[in-house]
């Protein structure tokens, strides 16, 4: 058990660093203003730096290195704001991942290198207008017919709705009810009968496009199943990771916020002495430095832990939880340390404490999460319904 970053660690870190902070707060601004996603010439900037799919085989386009590693690179950018995070959270936790490990070869390697080498952008799509934390309840349909599956339904609340080039798309494949007549598609965007919403206007997320979207007889062809029906519980696997990707999205805010009002209330005097000398200040600064630490090292524990690369339920739910309540809370500290300037758009503090609520409801609710942290303890899972 080693706590300390590789010495290749570190510099990858130091690396994604140094880049995003030289780099993207000002591109972050305009994207926070003009509610618009990263363009393609900067996606393709992070691709040429290595820095979609680190932990993609190298065979398939990727740097070949761990989900820690990922995870250390997300943080750094997610500190500078989650929009210019966000094509390396797709790329390395998301979507991605999903075909990668399961989806037939031909798919793989037509999707995986191409995103890898940021010609390609691919989003996920599970909630529906009456499904979210009961994912089970999903109603859109993909029915064989010959060689191809058709899709028939309404998806809600998908990130990158009308945005990325592909979808991977969570559906009903057979008549088996719940989870077990559920399997995943890959759309691709210009597929005739797919369509979108208006792009939402949320509390936070701005420059994280999200739409509805409308299957009308989108034909694919059948190597683009992802996995069939029955397949659920791979999918879940898969986003075991994804809750990983989620949690440093939110630890992004959170420890993000704690490196700004650092400086803050070194720089800003009060009472004729700068802020940190008043002991109060001090005690909320420690605060604020044991729960990122905490939740920085249960993000690691679960991507450290994984089996098969994907972590398991139990710690991706520890992780995701626990980064979404301290995000919010440090956020809204150093927003009261910075006081005014805290709450001015002129600052980063009010985007990241907005952002940091939308984390613990994306991916799955901070209350959903308790649930299957319990439901991992005694060994069951627990009907809802009943």
């Amino acid at each position: 058990m080693d706590f300390q970053l590789t010495e290749d660690q570190a510099n990858l870190q130091e690396a994604a660093r140094k880049f995003a902070r030289s780099e993207l707060p000002e591109i972050a601004r305009q994207l926070e203003e003009n509610n618009t996603p990263p363009g393609r010439d900067l996606i393709k900037t992070y691709a040429s730096m290595g820095f979609l799919g680190m932990n993609v085989p190298e065979s398939l386009g990727g740097m070949g290195l761990g989900n820690v590693d990922a995870l250390i690179v997300l943080e750094e950018f997610a500190k500078i704001s989650s929009a210019v995070a966000f094509p390396i959270f797709e790329s390395c936790v998301g979507p991605v991942k999903a075909i990668e490990r399961f989806a037939p070869a031909s798919l793989v390697e037509k999707v995986v290198p191409a995103v890898c080498a940021g010609k390609l952008v691919v989003a996920v799509s599970m909630s529906e207008p009456e499904a979210g934390s009961a994912l089970t309840d999903l109603k859109t349909r993909g029915e064989i017919r010959g060689d191809k599956v058709v899709l028939n339904g309404t998806k809600r609340w998908c990130s990158g709705g009308g945005h990325a080039d592909g979808y991977v798309v969570y559906c009903r494949l057979s008549d088996e009810p719940g989870a077990k007549g559920i399997g995943a598609v890959y759309v691709e965007k210009e597929a005739e009968g797919l369509s979108f919403g208006a792009n939402e206007e949320l509390m936070g997320f701005r420059g994280i496009p999200s739409s509805d979207i409308y299957l009308d007889d989108v034909a694919m062809p059948l190597d683009h199943i992802i996995v069939p029906a029955g397949g659920f519980g791979k999918l879940m696997a898969a986003f075991d990771l994804e809750r990983c990707g989620n949690a440093t999205m939110a630890l992004g805010q959170g420890s993000g916020a704690l490196e700004d009002v650092l400086d803050y209330v070194q720089e800003r005097h009060q009472f004729g002495k700068p802020l940190v000398d008043f002991q109060a200040v001090q005690m909320k600064l420690a605060d604020m430095k044991m729960k990122t630490d905490a939740a920085r090292l249960l993000i690691h524990r679960a991507a450290s832990n994984a089996e098969n690369n994907l972590p398991s339920i139990l710690d991706s739910s520890l992780g995701k939880c626990f980064a979404n309540q301290i995000a919010r809370e440090v956020a809204g500290d150093a927003m009261q340390l910075m006081g005014a300037y805290g709450y001015s758009k002129e600052y980063n503090m009010e985007r990241r404490l907005r952002d940091s609520w939308g984390w613990g409801i994306a991916g799955g609710a901070i209350d959903i999460q308790k649930i299957n942290i319990a439901s991992a303890m005694v060994g069951r899972r627990f009907d809802q319904r009943r």
